[in-house]
């Protein structure tokens, strides 16, 4: 994995991504998904090494918003109950290199939208969500998060900003544990299917914590990193670019 071209570069770049997504109680996975494509990776171990630092930089990320008195338990409970087995579920399936990389091209446009501020309006009126819809929405993000090697929490977000169940923090709280059990279950799932995980992988952890670590605690309490946000959302598009046409 480290052998791979301009690893430099990619490294350089690495605790960038886990600090933008982190500030916003997620892990990161879309993102490193982008690089590693962006950078060639080979597609068997984009996904459990996704999955990988997703547990450290959204467990980070969670410690902060949690500390800070933002998290609700039972939002969280409403998605996690269906999310978590169906994550085990799609991480034990394996998916064809072509078709993989259109889905993941899909869902980057979340993070795109997320990036550039689109799903940033939160309301006044919060509603009580139901629990159908939470077995619903959180049994769908969960397939979806352990067959492509995100957390899901980029997309979760958004649907709770977008139907009124939470405030931001709230919903970057919510997400970020949502996101910790989601990759958790994937990863145990793709373990259990024979998938193993190479010690580089570790190494982009240690890595990655860097930016996770400043990421959850600037995220938690006050930060405008508009700009950093648009580069991000650049590099994503080439990113989904390239998965959707190579």
């Amino acid at each position: 994995m480290l052998q791979t071209e301009n690893i430099y570069i990619f490294l350089l770049i690495l605790p960038v991504v886990s600090f933008l997504y982190a500030s916003v109680g997620h892990g990161g996975a879309s993102g490193y998904l982008a690089l590693m494509a962006l950078f060639s990776f080979a597609p068997e171990t984009m996904k459990p090494t996704a999955l990988l630092l997703n547990l450290f930089v959204a467990g980070i990320s969670f410690y902060y918003y949690y500390k800070e008195g933002y998290f609700n338990k039972k939002l969280f409970l409403s998605f996690a109950m269906a999310s978590i087995p169906l994550a085990f579920l799609g991480g034990s399936i394996e998916v064809d290199a072509s078709l993989y990389k259109k889905i993941l091209a899909v869902l980057l446009i979340f993070a795109i939208l997320k990036m550039l501020n689109v799903f940033g309006k939160e309301s006044n009126s919060i509603k009580q969500i139901k629990l159908w819809q939470g077995l619903v929405v959180g049994g769908i993000i969960g397939f979806f998060s352990g067959l492509i090697g995100i957390g899901g929490g980029i997309i979760l977000s958004p649907v709770i900003l977008l139907l009124h169940w939470g405030k931001m923090k709230e919903a970057a709280a919510v997400s970020a544990l949502f996101i910790w059990v989601n990759s958790a279950s994937g990863l145990i799932g793709q373990l259990s299917s024979g998938v193993t995980l190479e010690m580089g992988s570790f190494v982009l952890v240690a890595i990655a914590l860097i930016g996770g670590v400043l990421g959850g605690y600037y995220g938690s309490k006050k930060i405008n990193n508009k700009n950093l946000r648009y580069m991000l959302a650049f590099v994503l598009i080439i990113a989904c670019a390239k998965l959707m046409f190579t």
